[in-house]
């Protein structure tokens, strides 16, 4: 019979004001403060009491009807299978804004007993948050923080890095197309969420960092979907006729909309504007092949899933883990975006 370990949790409250998904046309997400809760030397948790190694933990995800959760389902389904000690039950809502669904999920789960450990991808931190306050049993987030101090770990991407290095990348590419004023402008996402100002702290300094202008007055809200963003290039074409070296935006979604609504428009000024996405799907992958978007930065979903639910046996094993465990971020250009799309579907056995 599998030892139900309820075990102690560390007191101290892990630095997470990390990241919430890009928004409903992106399927991504993380938190700001990895990377600070990294600077800071956030001491590692505690470890549990040793555990017999043979555990049920389950990991309720923002939803499982994107491509990117299902990458988060891959990575956590291939953790268990070459541990098969390891149970895990995948789940999510129907959407990410199925808010009140997941909220019922994580009730349910948690009253149940069912599990040792959870894994959540909260919607609303702060309802979470709520939710886990009074349970004994060990809880991680995943893909966006828990301001808790019941969370043991945060395993996710840390944004405003990722983005940082997007936008360096972006810089150079300018100026290797030619550009000498090399400004940059962001189509954003909603306005006061965590991912969305994480990423745009890391466009921030990437680009002032490495040469550019980052027109701060000129962020363009889009709300993370392709439609709005289409609406803000026009805006942008029509304020910039002479064209804008960056276009940058809080996910894929906008970057190609951006793109597209670009060539549409003809404007010499944007023949060479680098367009620059966040997520690095496959169709997203597929259009820096074809030539419609330069770049992305990607997210490692199945490796975050894999990392979470490995870094979860640690710590119920009794081994002491770390507050924020970064599951990492690539660069996708044409040099490489063949090889990525390549790895995202032998996640699906294509």
């Amino acid at each position: 019979m599998k030892k139900r370990l309820f075990a102690a949790l560390l007191a101290g409250t892990v630095a997470i004001s990390l990241m919430a998904c890009g928004g409903s046309g992106s399927s991504s997400s993380s938190q700001p403060a990895a990377d600070d809760a990294a600077a800071a030397g956030t001491e590692a948790a505690a470890p549990a009491e040793a555990g017999d190694g043979e555990y049920k933990i389950d990991v309720i995800c923002k939803t499982l009807s994107s491509e990117y959760w299902t990458y988060i389902q891959a990575g956590a389904e291939a953790y268990a299978k070459e541990h098969p000690g390891v149970t895990v039950d995948v789940k999510g809502p129907p959407s990410e804004t199925s808010y009140d669904e997941q909220m019922n999920m994580i009730q349910t789960d948690l009253g149940s007993g069912a599990y040792d450990g959870y894994i959540i991808a909260p919607l609303q931190a702060d309802t979470v948050k709520t939710l886990i306050a009074d349970t004994d049993a060990p809880v991680m987030a995943l893909d966006s923080a828990i301001p808790s101090d019941k969370v043991i770990s945060f395993i996710g991407t840390g944004n405003e890095e990722a983005a940082k290095a997007g936008a360096a990348a972006a810089v150079q590419a300018a100026k290797d197309a030619g550009w000498e004023e090399i400004k940059c402008i962001e189509i954003a996402g909603v306005q006061g969420d965590g991912t969305n100002t994480a990423r745009m702290n890391g466009y921030i300094a990437g680009v002032e960092e490495n040469g550019g202008d980052f027109l701060e007055d000129e962020v363009h809200y889009a709300d993370a979907v392709a439609d709005k963003a289409t609406n803000e290039m026009e805006g942008i074409m029509s304020t910039h006729p002479e064209g804008v070296a960056i276009i940058c935006a809080n996910n894929d979604d906008m970057a190609l909309a951006a793109a597209n609504a670009a060539a549409k428009a003809g404007l010499e000024g944007y023949k060479n504007t680098i367009f620059l996405g966040f997520d690095g799907q496959i169709p997203a992958a597929q259009a820096i092949l074809d030539g419609k978007m330069t770049m992305s930065t990607a997210q490692n979903p199945y490796d975050m899933a894999y990392l979470a639910v490995e870094t979860m046996v640690k710590y119920l094993n009794g081994e002491q883990v770390e507050p924020v465990v970064d599951s990492g971020y690539t660069i996708i250009t044409k040099d490489n975006a063949q090889e990525h799309i390549d790895k995202l579907n032998s996640y699906s056995g294509k």
